[in-house]
């Protein structure tokens, strides 16, 4: 069987792999075997974080939206259910979106849940 000669493939390879490792301390920003191994597992994380990332920022909404609801005079879950038993169908990310950037809209829905 012929030899066969991987120079110019194995080289691309391994700068490719190199290149998404640039930044990485010490060999696994140097080594191609090395960086491989740490893109791999970098992976893993970035799959998990994907979803860390949802939770974290529906929380962050909760809390903006709990914040403006207090200055109101009401709490987060007292809001939410008279919004629901309203037929308010407006989801976290948008109250939260409201209170921040349009504080009157945000009120009139308040007022919407205070009469409920």
């Amino acid at each position: 069987m012929p030899r066969v000669k991987t120079g110019t493939v194995r080289r691309a390879r391994h700068k490719k792999t190199l290149k998404r490792a640039k930044g990485y301390w010490g060999l696994r920003s140097v080594s191609p075997r090395v960086a491989n191994q740490t893109l791999l597992n970098g992976g893993e994380y970035i799959r998990a974080n994907r979803r860390d990332r949802k939770n974290d920022f529906r929380s962050l909404w909760i809390t903006r939206i709990n914040a403006a609801v207090r200055q109101e005079g009401l709490s987060y879950s007292v809001f939410m259910s008279s919004l629901r038993k309203q037929g308010v169908d407006i989801n976290r990310k948008v109250l939260a979106d409201l209170a921040g950037n349009q504080p009157e809209a945000f009120k009139q829905l308040v007022a919407t849940a205070k009469a409920a």
